[in-house]
């Protein structure tokens, strides 16, 4: 009867661990404890998991019926049972809290889903883009710019972005610079830390936060030929000291998640690096987020031939640590059969889930899963008036003066025969910059409308149209080469003009994902036109939007006047007015170089000086025979309406491994302005070759006329040291060239030896 007994108990408690395994697939090494989410987790089947793991776009209007058949109703069956952790694409507070219902009420677990959008300049008010409001080297105004962002994000019912965008790139043929904050890592790695800030605010738990994603895991911006998609192929010194800093300030800064790239580097596709992404990222940082795919990326390791098929795919991303699946189905169709299988531990499915699980309940949907669906703040948040205000505000410190020859700008309100040419002067969708999935077409303030609210008198030729046809998101700009009217108008008018102001660039969607270039010059018949307006009228001031440097070449040597106005958003046209008419004063300074020529592409201030830097009589040194080495305008380079001038620049060791620098700037021009003091260094003497300078300090101060101000930074071994080739961080003593003014290029120099 014992034996019996005891036979009994042994047959409950073999059919209890069954059920427990069949539910949770054996939890590894995470122990069941009071955490919440781990006691979630224990609860889950394993295919509850893998759904966690699992994000789709959106595929179905949810306040209609229900999808009867095709992906679109297979996807709906997955969200009813619970195996959909995450969508993107779907915005607005009734959408978003059906789903949500769904996911909450109908499912067994009730597991909230997070709602991803790209978020990368605002939403229903757009900032400058991003790479524009990186010429504002104002940490504070990118910061709130990224703020505004989540505000109205967040309205809507989004809780995630993917951004910020923190990748180097030296290459403007990429299209997607746009999106990023230049050339330079030490202040790519301030940006994103600000924009980080700006996103998820103290308390992610709070309705007007939102999840930030630091992106693209890495490598992205060093796409071969700027070439979007591109392989990318550096050394460990560029890896460690130029690439992964701005991802580890963003890791620093608690950044929720992090995405992986398209791109191969150094021959393995980034969704299925295990050195990036288990290694460095979740092991040497100590990463607590999860790690997001890009669209589709898990799939395309099959293209890469670097994943047999889709379910090698979802084998080698899961294994290399990527914790959630965009778009490539790769888990949702294999994970379940490759765990089983054993070739990937269960013991990464957990660790991938419970990161998710924790960004949710950080988020405070556990708590209140409907709390970012709120009817009255989506009616007036994405609206409100003092956006408006910070957009204009941000996009006027993004504006770069390039030229100004014997003091064209600013231009008076009381000038008469004021001509404006150029079809981007009437354009309200194009200022508005690519990346902009929340906004409206036709919402920007033109440069036309923009004078017309100064009250200046001016007349307007649009000149020949930049396109042919309308542009989108998904479609490549089909740009205009034929159709010339329009043309010989604005050449008339040009001839009779006190000024010219020409309007000239890029469109809007000639930048961003999928948009790299060979030719960085005026797209269609601009060139054509400005050169043409240039023999009736030497009086020009230049207008340049573009997402990206442009070759202006050809306008820097017969244009007295250049303003590099980017794509400044909603308020682009009042911002440039406000420059223009001296309303304010441009204090922008580019984030990258800008090249005399496309064939010194990749061009970047921080390089290498080579074995034989030059110059010299005879041919053998590092140089082109046909161009000069120098860009046409460096990193770091912007004027302004007053002069200022460097004095009495100092470096004294404050210590062993420590650097303080002083000097006074003074305005000694008639109008107050803002100048950004930028400080360089380069270690004359190291184990690894180092650049002929690296920015490594920057205030922006305001001077009025007359004013002087003593600035003063402290070097540490923090901006002394540098990376090794096996990404050891290392400081070495010996002499150090202490540089600072106004650009990359114009610097007062002194050495220290540490």
């Amino acid at each position: 009867m014992i034996e019996t007994k005891k036979l009994s108990l042994f047959l409950v408690i073999l059919i209890s661990m069954i059920s427990c395994h069949k539910q949770t697939q054996n939890l590894s090494e995470t122990e069941i404890s009071n955490d919440p989410m781990v006691e979630l987790l224990a609860k889950m089947t394993l295919e509850e998991k893998i759904g966690q793991m699992t994000q789709y776009n959106g595929f179905w209007d949810s306040t209609g019926p229900a999808p009867k058949e095709g992906d679109a109703k297979e996807k709906y069956d997955h969200l009813k049972s619970g195996r959909v952790g995450s969508m993107l694409n779907v915005s607005g507070v009734k959408e978003v809290r059906k789903l949500q219902e769904i996911a909450v009420k109908e499912t067994r677990l009730g597991i909230p889903i997070i709602f991803g959008l790209d978020v990368i300049h605002g939403h229903k008010t757009l900032a400058p883009i991003p790479l524009a409001e990186v010429a504002s080297w104002d940490l504070d105004a990118i910061e709130q710019s990224a703020r505004m962002g989540a505000e109205e994000a967040s309205a809507r019912g989004i809780n995630w972005t993917f951004a910020p965008m923190v990748d180097i790139s030296r290459d403007a043929r990429w299209g997607r610079v746009m999106e990023g904050a230049g050339e330079d890592p030490y202040l790519g790695s301030l940006v994103g830390k600000a924009r980080v800030r700006g996103f998820q605010g103290t308390d992610l738990s709070k309705n007007n936060t939102i999840a930030a994603t630091a992106k693209h895991f890495a490598g992205y911006g060093f796409a071969e030929s700027g070439r979007d998609y591109n392989a990318a192929d550096v050394g460990t010194v560029t890896l460690f000291n130029t690439i992964l800093p701005p991802f580890k300030a963003c890791v620093d800064e608690n950044v929720a998640t992090v995405m992986n790239a398209f791109n191969t580097l150094n021959g393995i596709p980034a969704t299925g690096d295990e050195y990036l992404q288990r290694d460095i990222l979740k092991g040497e940082w100590g990463f607590e987020g999860f790690i997001i795919s890009d669209w589709g990326s898990g799939a395309e390791m099959i293209a890469h031939g670097f994943a047999k098929d889709l379910e090698h795919a979802a084998i080698l991303a899961a294994n290399a640590g990527s914790d959630m699946d965009m778009e490539s189905y790769a888990f949702v169709k294999h994970l379940a059969t490759a765990v089983d299988s054993g070739h990937v531990d269960i013991k990464h499915i957990d660790d991938s889930v419970l990161r998710i699980l924790r960004i949710k309940e950080a988020l405070g949907l556990f708590d209140d899963p409907y709390r970012y669906c709120d009817k009255e703040r989506e009616k007036t948040v994405p609206y409100h008036e003092d956006h408006a205000t910070l957009v204009r505000d941000m996009a006027k410190k993004s504006i770069v003066l390039l030229k100004n020859e014997d003091r064209t700008l600013p231009l008076s309100t009381e000038q008469k025969n004021i001509v404006v040419i150029g079809d981007l002067a009437q354009e309200k969708t194009s200022p508005l910059g690519s990346w902009r999935i929340g906004s409206d077409d036709g919402t920007a303030i033109s440069v036309i409308e923009g004078l017309e609210a100064k009250d200046v008198k001016f007349k307007y030729k649009s000149g020949p149209a930049l396109i042919s046809q309308p542009a989108s998101f998904i479609n490549e700009v089909i740009i205009n080469k034929d159709d010339r009217t329009g043309f010989d108008a604005a050449v008339k008018a040009a001839k009779k003009a006190d000024v010219v102001v020409m309007v000239l660039g890029e469109h809007g969607f000639q930048s961003g994902e999928g948009r790299s270039r060979t030719d960085l010059g005026f797209p269609g018949m601009q060139q054509e036109l400005l050169e043409a307006v240039k023999e009736v009228n030497d009086n020009i001031v230049l207008v340049v939007m573009s997402g990206r440097p442009l070759v202006l070449t050809w306008a820097e040597e017969n244009v007295p006047a250049i303003v590099q106005a980017w794509q400044l958003g909603t308020e682009s046209g009042n911002a440039i007015a406000d420059v223009l008419f001296g309303e304010y004063n441009p204090s922008g300074k580019l984030p990258m170089t800008f090249p005399r020529d496309v064939g010194q592409v990749p061009i970047y201030y921080n390089k290498l000086n080579t074995g034989r830097p030059g110059p010299s009589d005879l041919v053998f040194w590092s140089h082109y025979i046909d161009e000069s080495n120098n860009p046409l305008y460096p990193f770091g380079y912007g004027l302004s309406y007053t002069q200022y001038k460097y004095s009495g620049l100092k470096a004294v060791a404050s210590g062993p491994k420590s650097i303080t620098v002083d000097l006074t700037v003074s305005n000694v021009g008639e109008m107050a302005g803002e100048e950004v003091v930028q400080l360089y260094i380069q270690d004359k003497v190291a184990s690894v070759s180092r650049p002929i300078k690296e920015l490594k300090g920057f205030e922006k101060i305001m001077l009025q006329p007359g004013e002087s101000k003593v600035v003063s930074f402290e070097l540490t071994e923090q901006e002394l040291g540098f990376f090794n080739t096996k990404g050891t961080f290392i400081f070495e003593p010996g002499e150090f060239t202490v540089m600072v003014g106004p650009n990359s290029r114009d610097l007062s120099t002194t050495t220290i030896e540490l």
